[in-house]
């Protein structure tokens, strides 16, 4: 039992070292000009992958990657809300706001309606559609602690997250070439330039990125309208937990699952309050942010040291096909309205 011990704290202690140098290559690496389109939390993740070679520290690790995906994500996510003004965001003005709500609402129910009807499984398609519609894979891994899951099915639902955060890396990439593309042909003034991307695109990474093109104007108005929809994860999250243990089905011999409660979304939303409202000062914000990213990157590291990706190549092609499609029908809805109301 002593050597048992032993080696789940020298597990935990490897994971933790596996992960923290992804985490730390993922932020280096994604702040470099051609690699910040992808992002840090996704670099990470690839990186934890590619970790996989090393099959006997990962082996002997299980435990603690396990244990880091999970926890080190809810703190993760706690320190990302001192991102969030909430100043800034009542600024914005009632329109932005409006905006964020509709366009999470429609592109979450858009995206999982299209990727049912393409054959992708609930799990996934609730996954992708978060992911797509709120804030890229923060987003994903947000909503997955309220996808309550048989224990048979974890390995699967892993598998699902990283397929998810894939989709909108890949998708957020794209759209982000597409827009900075196309900003010449729609006359867009910076500030509608600025809401078309941050209402759009899938990651904070990838608003800042279009954003960017269109000047300083348009980069602000791009920054506070996507953290408008980053502030609809919170309550995101619990309608979707609450939506899906009523909508699924209890197999016979299980138990139903309880109603589940994002104590950490809590976190998030005091986070932003704190961040808000005490004279934290920008440096000290600008550290909790960066350690925020720090554990997230970590979190996402291990959860690419668990995952099957041959599987997911296999299974991910409807679910990319379906979050394509809504990411099309949202970047036209997005012009539209960038060029009636703002």
């Amino acid at each position: 039992m002593k050597n048992y011990g032993v080696l789940r704290t020298n597990g935990f202690f490897i994971a933790l070292a596996l992960t923290l140098v992804c985490a730390l290559a993922g932020n280096y690496f994604g702040g470099l000009p051609y690699l910040s389109l992808i992002g840090a939390l996704v670099i990470s993740l690839i990186l934890g992958m590619l970790f996989q070679v090393f099959q006997r520290p990962i082996e002997a690790s299980r435990e603690g990657i396990g244990f880091i995906s999970n926890k080190f994500l809810r703190l993760g996510i706690i320190l990302l809300g001192f991102k969030l003004n909430l100043i800034d965001l009542a600024s914005a003005g009632v329109k932005t706001i409006l905006l964020a709500v509709v366009v999470v609402a429609g592109t979450v129910s858009m995206t999982y309606f299209i990727a049912r009807k393409f054959g992708v499984e609930k799990e996934l398609a609730i996954l992708s559609a978060g992911g797509t519609g709120i804030c890229g894979a923060a987003a994903v891994m947000g909503i997955s602690p309220q996808i309550k899951v048989a224990e048979s099915k974890l390995t699967r639902q892993r598998e699902n997250e990283v397929m998810a955060v894939a989709v909108v890396a890949i998708l957020g990439t794209v759209f982000t070439l597409i827009e900075i593309g196309i900003k010449p042909l729609l006359h867009l003034t910076p500030t509608q330039f600025g809401v078309m991307t941050g209402a759009s695109l899938h990651e904070i990474a990838h608003a800042v990125a279009a954003g960017s093109s269109g000047g300083p104007i348009s980069l602000d108005t791009a920054i506070i309208t996507k953290l408008s929809r980053v502030l609809m994860l919170a309550p995101a999250a619990l309608v979707i937990g609450g939506w899906y243990q009523r909508t699924t089905p209890v197999k016979e011999g299980e138990l139903k699952q309880k109603l589940p409660i994002p104590w950490f979304m809590a976190g998030f939303i005091l986070a932003s309050v704190l961040g808000t409202f005490l004279p934290l000062g920008n440096a000290t914000l600008g550290f909790l942010v960066k350690t925020a990213y720090l554990f997230l990157g970590m979190a996402m590291a291990a959860l690419g040291m668990s995952v099957n990706f041959r599987v997911i190549l296999q299974r991910g092609r409807n679910v990319f096909l379906a979050a394509f499609i809504s990411s099309v029908i949202l970047l036209m809805f997005t012009i539209v309205v960038s060029k009636t109301f703002f």
